[in-house]
């Protein structure tokens, strides 16, 4: 896998360790020698739509928003942004390479480069698909800038359901993108599920993914980023043995099926709980 397929699994930013489990170190210092991937701090890479978008911003005299300023304030993404995606105080003369709305924005709803923490994810919650916005929520609280309370603060009576939608369901727990679009998939369908469940097996605590506890069903999302290593591999197997010996069904999606085959997700986890519990 190139880098910037593997910065891609990860959310558009990641650690040298984490990359480094998807690909190899030339090919992540080939990618930033092409500027296909930008190191943007000691350990730490992205992709360069967060420069590009800024870019584009200097230009117009504007601000990033929606991905482009998740991307810009450090946050995981479920996808990067297509275009630099920029708003500004009036449309200027001449075309720009990127998704340019027209809005005067008030000061606190601004931070620097990019639209406000709080506003980002809003917006993110009015303009993208569920998966989506939940990722970016998922991001914004996993990293400490805003609290689900902060969210919960904003909603109002006219506030549209589904952003609403993404507020309430917003967790720090999710650990990346790849959870966050995993447990939108299932909201979607009505199907249950809590993130981080805590179960003890045998004096030995676990925490699958997700997880209806009430139909003993764990969810794990298998990541090749965080499951690479061979105490990684005997830790899931630990846990994995364990919880089905405990009479936990446990299933386990990979990023291709999660991102591309959600019906597929959908399916196997409703056959799963219609499967008996055992007593």
């Amino acid at each position: 896998m190139d880098a910037v397929d593997a910065l891609t699994r990860l959310g558009g930013i990641g650690s040298t360790a984490d990359i480094l489990l998807l690909t190899t170190r030339k090919r992540l210092r080939r990618a930033v020698e092409a500027r296909h991937v930008v190191h943007v701090s000691r350990g730490r890479y992205s992709l360069p739509t967060a420069d590009q978008a800024r870019a584009v911003a200097l230009e117009v005299g504007g601000h990033l928003r929606l991905l482009s300023a998740a991307a810009h304030l450090g946050w995981e993404t479920q996808w990067p942004a297509r275009y630099p995606q920029v708003v500004a105080r009036a449309k200027p003369e001449h075309p720009v390479d990127g998704e340019l709305v027209c809005d005067t924005l008030p000061r606190n709803d601004l931070d620097g480069w990019s639209t406000s923490h709080l506003r980002t994810v809003l917006d993110c919650a009015a303009e993208l698909p569920f998966s989506e916005a939940l990722a970016v929520a998922d991001s914004a609280l996993r990293h400490g800038d805003l609290t689900h309370d902060d969210l919960m603060a904003s909603l109002r009576p006219d506030t549209p359901a589904h952003v609403r939608k993404v507020l309430e369901h917003a967790t720090h727990l999710a650990a990346n993108p790849f959870e966050s679009a995993l447990r939108a998939i299932l909201v979607d369908a009505g199907i249950d599920v809590v993130p981080q469940w805590e179960t003890t097996v045998s004096g030995v605590t676990y925490h699958p993914d997700l997880a209806d506890p009430f139909h003993a069903l764990a969810i794990e999302a298998d990541s090749w980023a965080f499951h690479a290593g061979r105490p990684e591999h005997d830790a899931d197997c630990l846990r994995y043995n364990a919880l089905v010996v405990a009479g936990w069904t446990v299933l386990r999606f990979t990023w291709e099926q999660v991102m591309f085959a959600p019906d597929v997700v959908v399916r196997t986890v409703r056959a799963a709980l219609a499967l008996p519990v055992a007593a």
